[in-house]
């Protein structure tokens, strides 16, 4: 892999505007689970008896409150998780000039907690909150204390109430049957598009809309780091099929 690792160290050392598109694979070696791996997020559907697309959808969510938190506070949240090489390495390259925006489909926040200013959240963020009558936000460990989890009765339950209204409190993450925010796809959409290098890690490119975005890429690079093939294999400029963090940890002196 040498070769490669001195191919993307040049690619990046001629690059002037550099967009990180990454998606599960860039979180896995913080210890968050792949959501479409054998030891992902797919087993609980032995618990549940339901598939995780069915769990995080916007009409399981609307009729099975109490299940979908167990579900999402369960297997969605993971506090202790901590950047890996691959969040610390582009918030290098973010500081040092090279990475003009990073675009995940991740929803943990890892690439903010690493330094990364640029950041288009495509599903959103679990560290956002809202009421859904008041609108007014709440961080993460407010949705995680019990405390702030109970019925009209006073019941506890693992719905988070709103402490001003009383309302259903939702994680700002972007549900199945739940449109992308136009504001973010756009800011996307123009990183892309402005980029002279694209760099894509850590996702298997079959989830839509998002993996459509590299379409827009019309620069002179595109760099794939990915553990096993994506169908975009054939229009890469370099493929290294190695775990994102190593490779970027090592050409970034990580």
């Amino acid at each position: 892999m040498r070769k490669e690792i001195e191919q993307l160290a040049k690619i990046i050392n001629d690059s002037n505007s550099i967009v990180f598109f990454g998606g599960a694979g860039v979180s896995t070696e913080s210890n968050i689970p792949d959501f479409r791996s054998e030891t992902g997020l797919y087993n609980a559907v032995q618990k549940y008896g339901q598939s995780p697309e069915t769990m995080l959808s916007h009409s399981f969510f609307n009729g099975h409150l109490e299940t979908f938190y167990d579900y999402y506070k369960n297997n969605l949240i993971y506090t202790n998780a901590k950047p890996n090489k691959a969040h610390l390495a582009l918030a290098k390259l973010e500081s040092e000039g090279k990475l003009k925006a990073i675009v995940t489909q991740n929803i943990d926040g890892l690439h903010q907690l690493a330094g990364s200013k640029a950041v288009y959240e495509l599903h959103g963020s679990v560290l956002r909150n809202n009421c859904m009558r008041c609108g007014e936000p709440y961080d993460l460990s407010y949705i995680m204390q019990p405390g702030n989890c109970k019925d009209k009765e006073g019941i506890k339950t693992l719905i988070p109430v709103c402490k001003k209204c009383g309302g259903t409190v939702k994680p700002d993450v972007v549900l199945y049957e739940e449109c992308l925010d136009d504001h973010v796809i756009q800011g996307a959409v123009d990183a892309i598009s402005n980029a002279d290098t694209l760099i894509v890690g850590g996702t298997s490119l079959v989830v839509y809309p998002a993996a459509g975005l590299i379409n827009y890429f019309h620069g002179k690079s595109l760099v794939l780091i990915n553990k096993s093939q994506t169908q975009y294999d054939h229009k890469a400029n370099l493929i290294i099929y190695d775990a994102i963090g190593k490779v970027l940890g090592e050409v970034c002196g990580i």
